[in-house]
């Protein structure tokens, strides 16, 4: 059963989210506690999955993903099999960013990365169009970023 977030767990988290290279030490020093507690807080967290993972976060414009498409997706049924079969054919994309099941008039919504717009309409006509029970899909290409981040809003830590 996981323990209930503290005041410290919960400033911890908001460092690790800014700064997931941070050392054991570096966090400890900021949040007011010694090394071996903290460690110890953050281990739990991460055993807990509170803390699902810690990576490097890439700028795709830097790699040459210039293009970011927004898809609305609409299946022709809603049976197991095939929602299973397209949940799993959607995760082997890896253009495919992020994929969202939605209620409402679509069923899907996915964040999509490419190289550029001739990119995505080879990915289109070539993968997604050809994903099992899809109906429609809808696409929209963003035009620029007005806020992007991987901070979540955590109680108790003052922005």
């Amino acid at each position: 059963m996981q323990k209930p977030l503290d005041a410290l767990d919960w400033r911890i988290l908001d460092c690790l989210q800014k700064d997931g290279s941070a050392t054991a030490a570096q966090v400890a020093e900021k949040v007011g506690l010694s090394q071996s507690p903290c460690w110890r807080r953050i281990q739990r967290l991460e055993q807990e999955e509170v803390i699902t993972r810690r990576v490097a976060l890439l700028n795709r414009k830097a790699i040459g993903l210039n293009v970011l498409i927004f898809s609305h997706v609409k299946l022709e049924a809603h049976s197991g099999d095939l929602l299973d079969d397209f949940r799993e054919r959607i995760r082997r994309i890896p253009e495919v960013q992020e994929c969202f099941v939605l209620m409402g008039q679509v069923d899907f919504l996915l964040r999509i990365v490419t190289r550029d717009i001739e990119a995505y309409e080879a990915l289109f006509f070539e993968k997604l169009s050809k994903l099992p029970g899809v109906r429609e899909i809808n696409s929209m290409i963003a035009v620029s970023t007005v806020k992007e981040t991987t901070e979540l809003p955590l109680p108790g830590v003052a922005a």
